[in-house]
């Protein structure tokens, strides 16, 4: 850990009931179709595509992959990069993702959150398209038939089919940005609960001058309330057949999933547990398994369609495989091959609402089908009630006979679905991976935020520090009895809570949704009583200093000073850093940075500065010349969710989604700097207590970086240590999602316990030391820890020796929030698994043994 001798108590605290919302929707976006002109093309497979999370509280969780480019493996996998929130109180039950534009696509590219729409549905009659760059909802349209039930796009990426509650489904064009009706298909006397699309053909009078391939889309099938399947003619909306499914005691199967193959097979799932395959040409069953226990929701296939899963309400996964039965002859040369279930595996807790799988597999006949390189293995995603998405290396068999498969998640050397472990990716407490639980450390309050509430609770006892040798084990201080709760607020939002604050006094309190900021006064009363009074008034004290379109007071992140004069917020829609003057009676805003908007010093969206001449100081003009951009192009806005004030309140430096952070000094109010880009955003940002001038950026890939802010460089002993950290740490699976600092004691700037950070994810807590010089482990001698600095060409080891003393805290899961109350005296938040599964309706059981 550290080589601070001083103990630390802790609050092990299990009683705020924050509960992470369920998991209704994934998603993976899709691969442009092959040109017609050249068959069979051959895709590469070392890129990983966004993943959206869709929640029942209708917020949208975008994650993105924290590998290096072109490489094929990551140890920390898919992490939340951005949240949308949704609308209060709404829900996602579908999600579906198109290209914006296939013709700049290439076809084994994987097309970036930029490149895609991103639409969703939630038990209503609209759908919404999503901006995913300013996080809001940019149109709607509606069903005019109904709560939607399913959405599903076609593989060209211009129609999405809608199966909504009057039973009929309706088209939607998108293609070229639009979002219209196109066309009605008949109507049935059945809600339609899931639909597919059937592999699309060429278009057969295309001339070879034409420069754009045409797909042609000839049907789609649908799973209906009736206990039946119906195949549609895509281009005159007529049922072409039907198909019926088992029934028990007369009571209607709801066929819950389909899903489609390249050569015309369709797979359905089923409210019996039952998963039937089927001939689209002929439409009769030609296999069933009686896979599952109970109801199956959700259908996906592999990447090169000899793979299907299935999962639904008794938990399991279920893989199915085609097998071949017989070799072909010179009469009949296609090989003969049935579908067989080949493995299943229990990954989760309660229901399974979905499957997701990448490489996304698309339906194409033979003759254009998309083959994916075999030495990586597909990864198939999982989510549902546990609120957890699980991810899975899904190769299969046959695929390592021939060479060593790479599972991608790094979980084991095993790579498929039988044997491989999956990874269970850690919910985060807050949007975009930020805090819901933040904490006042002089009033010593910790306050709770969630979809439209918040909540404060007082740690009442401050326990006196352990006199225990063995400081790295963490004594705890367990006592229900060191609390109480002081405030529940259930506020009047638009949106989800995107962002909170509570001032070190304990006298402040600020939460946003997407368009509105509230800031309350906290007033304790004689009996120690906390009574909010909101400042009615603060929403027009800022908008004048915000654009009026888009129209919005609401924030992303704040901070306040420590001496709780100031605070500080990120505009959510527009990207301006104001500073707030809350030392008198009536807020005023001091000053506006609009540096988060700007495209200065920008390629390809990351900021190019070189290290060398980041020493140089950033002109600074005023609000009118750093405006300029705006005549020109667009502003590039950058939300900025990452924010902090250094312990003596005079840096203020703040991060957003495009990895650009800059500085800015709050006792002369000025920008003092922009640090250059870095390949992922920052997850978490700190300053040091006892150096307040060094800035700790913490990535999702277990990495850090250190920088001197008053001397705008890298400081060259960090380097060293920030290349150089150990596999333990940077190897770990669940990435970091905070640095804490442990304060000061009054009158001793030397501490030792302020030179260590503490680094923290949802599994583990470490210490490093790193605030004067390389990391200090307390088993060396001096001359061994020169030595130890410096690698040695016939030690490769030397690099880890330094670090075999580091050592990774374990008992404490799954964290949602770590920071000091004070000096020796550390607060940790968890949620166990098993409470928040107490508070839903009990899972699927079905005993197997005793069973009359």
């Amino acid at each position: 850990m550290c080589d601070a001798t001083s103990p630390v108590a802790v609050h092990r605290c299990r009683f705020i009931d924050f509960d992470p919302s369920t998991i209704t929707a994934l998603a993976f976006p899709p691969l442009r179709l092959p040109s017609i002109k050249r068959p069979k093309h051959f895709s590469k497979y070392l890129e990983f595509g966004t993943l959206a999370i869709g929640r029942a509280n209708g917020n949208i969780d975008m994650c993105e992959w924290t590998g290096p480019k072109n490489e094929s493996q990551s140890k920390q996998a898919w992490v939340i990069r951005k949240t949308l929130p949704g609308l209060y109180p709404s829900k996602v039950d579908s999600l579906a993702f198109v290209i914006r534009e296939p013709h700049t696509i290439m076809e084994d590219q994987v097309p970036s959150t930029s490149d895609l729409r991103l639409f969703s549905s939630g038990g209503g009659s609209e759908l919404l398209e999503w901006d995913t760059e300013s996080s809001t909802i940019r149109r709607t349209i509606s069903s005019q038939g109904g709560t939607i039930w399913c959405v599903a796009a076609n593989p060209a990426g211009t129609m999405l089919a809608l199966g909504c509650e009057d039973g009929t489904i309706r088209l939607i064009s998108v293609a070229d940005d639009t979002l219209t009706h196109h066309k009605r298909f008949d109507r049935v006397k059945s809600r339609i609960l899931s639909v597919a699309w059937g592999p699309p053909m060429p278009k057969e009078n295309s001339s070879d001058e034409d420069d754009d391939d045409e797909w042609l889309d000839l049907w789609l099938v649908t799973g209906c309330s009736d206990s039946s399947l119906r195949k549609w003619d895509a281009s005159t909306g007529r049922m072409l057949d039907r198909m019926g499914t088992d029934k028990i005691r007369g009571e209607r199967t709801l066929v819950w999933a389909v899903d489609t193959l390249g050569d015309g097979t369709i797979v359905s799932g089923d409210s019996l547990g039952m998963v039937k395959f089927w001939d689209s040409r002929t439409c009769t069953q030609l296999q069933s398994f009686k896979s599952h226990g109970a109801d199956v929701l959700c259908l996906t296939v592999g990447p090169d369609g000899h793979a299907i899963y299935s999962s639904g309400v008794d938990q399991k996964v279920v893989q199915y495989s085609r097998v071949k039965t017989s070799q072909g002859t010179e009469k009949t040369p296609d090989s003969k091959a049935r579908w067989m279930q080949t493995s299943s595996r229990r990954m989760h807790y309660h229901d399974v609402r979905s499957l997701a799988m990448w490489p996304p597999y698309t339906p194409l006949p033979s003759s254009h089908k998309r083959q994916f390189s075999s030495e990586i293995a597909p990864v198939v995603a999982s989510g549902g009630l546990d609120m957890s998405v699980v991810v899975t290396p899904a190769a299969l068999p046959s695929s390592t006979l021939l060479s060593k498969v790479i599972n991608p998640l790094s979980t084991s050397v095993h790579a498929t679905f039988d044997d491989s472990y999956h990874r269970r990716l850690p919910y985060s407490s807050g949007p975009s991976s930020t805090f819901a639980i933040h904490i006042a450390r002089h009033a010593r309050l910790v306050s709770c935020m969630r979809d439209s509430r918040v909540s404060i609770w007082r740690i009442l006892k401050k326990p006196s520090p352990l006199d225990d040798d063995d400081q790295e084990e963490l004594p705890e201080e367990t006592d229900t009895a060191d609390w109480e709760k002081c405030v529940e607020m259930e506020l009047d939002v638009h949106t989800n809570l995107v962002a909170s604050a509570i001032s070190d006094d304990g006298k402040w309190l600020v939460v946003s949704d997407l368009y509105e900021t509230k800031l309350f006064r906290l007033i304790m009363n004689a009996e120690g009583q906390v009574k909010p009074r909101r400042i009615r008034h603060f929403a027009s004290i800022i908008s004048p200093h915000l654009p009026q379109k888009p129209s919005s007071t609401g924030g992303l992140s704040f901070a306040f000073t420590p001496d709780s004069t100031k605070l500080v917020m990120s505009a959510a829609l527009t990207s301006y850093i104001l500073v707030i003057d809350i030392s008198e009676e009536n807020p005023r805003v001091l000053r506006k940075f609009d540096h988060h908007r700007q495209r200065n010093n920008l390629s390809s969206h990351r900021v190019t500065k070189d290290l060398k001449t980041i020493n140089t100081d950033v002109e600074m003009g005023s609000d009118e010349e750093n405006s300029s951009y705006e005549d020109e192009d667009s502003p590039l806005l950058g939300n900025v969710t990452r924010m902090t004030i250094s312990a003596d309140g005079q840096w203020l430096a703040t991060s957003d989604h495009r990895s650009r952070t800059h500085i800015f000094n709050l006792d002369s109010i000025q920008h003092h700097c922009v640090l250059p880009s870095f390949p992922l955003p920052a997850q978490s940002v700190a300053f040091s207590s006892s150096n307040p001038n060094l800035l700790v950026l913490a990535f999702p890939n277990n990495t850090f970086q250190i920088y001197d802010v008053e001397t705008r460089q890298f400081p060259s002993w960090s380097r060293e240590i920030c290349d150089n950290l150990p596999k333990r740490f940077t190897h770990t699976h669940d990435p970091i999602i905070g640095v804490s600092f442990e304060p000061l004691t009054p009158g001793a700037p030397s501490q030792s316990s302020g030179r260590c950070a503490l680094f923290w994810g949802s599994t583990w807590l470490c210490k490093i030391s790193f605030d004067d010089g390389p990391v200090r482990s307390s088993g060396f001698s001096r001359k061994r820890r020169r030595e130890s600095y410096k690698p040695q060409k016939n030690n490769p080891e030397g690099v880890e020796e330094r670090h075999k003393e580091l050592k990774m805290i374990t008992q404490y899961r799954p964290v949602l929030f770590v920071d000091y109350l004070g000096p020796g005296e550390l607060l940790v938040v968890e949620r166990p698994l098993v409470d928040v599964l107490a508070t839903l309706p009990p899972a699927y059981f079905r005993h197997k043994y005793g069973a009359s």
